[in-house]
């Protein structure tokens, strides 16, 4: 069934269900209308004893020996001594019914007693009253047929069954209306998830409810607006990629071709060949860098396997290898111990492009600092360089989007992905006569020593 559509699914499951309660009904009905009439019938019957006992026979006190006249139709009563013998004809009880009767009278101990016995392949309802009359111990018989009663339970059952069959025919319109209903949201998601395959995701995902069908369509409309940003993010990276390689490719490409012709276009052979070496540099540090944001989103869609480590002795071993770049800087380190979780490579590579673009910006210091809370650490980043320009602040972790004296624009976007891998956060302000970076790291759950 599960291959079928879902609308008939739907309409399927309604309908069984009414039939089930339908079989149900047809089962338990007969069984419990018996039961109730059955009950019904020895209460008349006790009902027609105590009016009889109450008031009489016609024309006496006391009930007479023999037939009484019944005031309901469906009750009939006679009135017989217990010890003697007693001239009886009748032809709806036989004599032995009426000697089994004296017998159960005689043997009872209650007043009023009910019993049942099939008679001529019927059920025979009666009830044993023992009563005084005359000075003689005698018993009032008051009986009826289940004919009554199978005419009652039949009556209700067909009426029932007739109910139920408008019930259940009527009852597919509106479970069909139904089943199109609820199915009818979900074909138009699943039109919108089929263009998404197909790469068609600038059509909004419109929803008007807030059921958890509603809510599917917020997430599926979420997605769209995510592939739709990553989409335009691949575009501008392919772009980007192509427009920043174009450039070296290019210079390597017509320097060798001068080389190759014997021009030499930095006067000689040295130096041209150092331009086609430091571009061919530039050139492998951007395809590395390239490679590594493929690599961190590759990561992003696999569990991390994440170790505690020192940040503070990573960010000193750092500071030690990058400083010699430029030792005209004075820097600052003031550091708690922190110990993290996480990939001690990407924290590595994070620190690098960080600390990189410090140098390239600082004039004569950078400080480095960490603090503590109870729940997280904060790595602060300062140098003495030129405040960053408000038009690219907000941009600046995102690929290719660099300052005045940036290379590729590559190195924050690694910092921002490294960051968001480890549950982190990095921003930067222009603050005190300079630029500062923070990272804020979230601490383990357990302690470390």
């Amino acid at each position: 069934m599960k291959n079928k559509p879902l609308a008939f699914q739907i309409w399927l499951v309604f309908s069984g269900i009414l039939l089930a309660i339908s079989l149900l009904l047809v089962i338990l009905f007969p069984t419990t209308l018996r039961g109730f009439f059955t009950m019904e019938i020895y209460k008349t019957i006790e009902n027609e004893q105590l009016i009889l006992t109450e008031y009489g026979s016609p024309g006496s006190n006391t009930p007479e020996f023999g037939d009484l006249a019944p005031r309901d139709r469906t009750v009939s009563h006679m009135v017989l001594p217990i010890h003697r013998s007693f001239f009886y004809y009748s032809d709806e009880l036989p004599i032995e019914f009426i000697k089994r009767t004296q017998e159960l009278a005689a043997n009872q101990s209650k007043a009023v007693v009910r019993y049942e016995n099939n008679l001529k392949n019927q059920t025979l309802f009666y009830v044993i009253r023992k009563l005084t009359i005359n000075g003689e111990q005698s018993y009032l018989l008051s009986y009826s047929w289940d004919s009554y009663r199978n005419d009652l339970v039949y009556t209700l059952f067909r009426q029932l069954m007739i109910v139920m069959f408008i019930v259940f025919i009527f009852s597919w319109i509106p479970s069909i209306w139904l089943a199109r209903y609820l199915s009818k949201p979900l074909v138009k998601l699943e039109k919108h998830v089929k263009n998404f395959s197909e790469q068609e995701w600038h059509e909004p995902v419109e929803v008007d409810r807030n059921d958890e069908i509603g809510k599917l369509g917020h997430t599926i409309e979420k997605m769209r607006q995510h592939l739709v940003k990553k989409d335009e993010a691949q575009q501008t990276l392919l772009q980007n990629i192509s427009h920043d390689l174009k450039t070296p490719v290019m210079v390597i490409r017509g320097y060798a071709k001068s080389v190759n012709d014997g021009i030499f276009p930095k006067g000689d052979l040295t130096s041209t060949m150092d331009v086609i070496e430091e571009e061919s540099e530039k050139l492998e540090k951007k395809i590395k860098d390239l490679l590594y944001l493929t690599k961190l989103d590759f990561l992003s869609t696999r569990k991390p396997v994440k170790t505690t480590f020192r940040l503070d002795l990573l960010i000193i071993d750092e500071v030690e290898r990058i400083k010699w770049a430029q030792p005209t800087l004075n820097w600052k380190v003031q550091l708690e111990e922190a110990v993290i979780l996480g990939d001690a490579e990407q924290w590595e590579k994070l620190l690098e492009n960080i600390f990189e673009n410090s140098l390239r910006y600082a004039n004569k210091v950078i400080s480095v600092s960490i603090t503590k809370t109870d729940e997280t650490l904060l790595l602060r980043l300062w140098n003495d360089g030129s405040p960053i320009a408000e038009e690219i602040k907000d941009r600046l972790f995102e690929p290719f989007h660099k300052g005045h004296k940036g290379e590729f624009g590559l190195g924050l976007s690694i910092v921002k992905r490294i960051a968001n891998l480890h549950d982190s956060e990095v921003w930067a302000v222009n603050e005190d006569n300079g630029v500062a970076f923070y990272t804020k790291v979230p601490l383990p759950h357990e302690k470390f020593t």
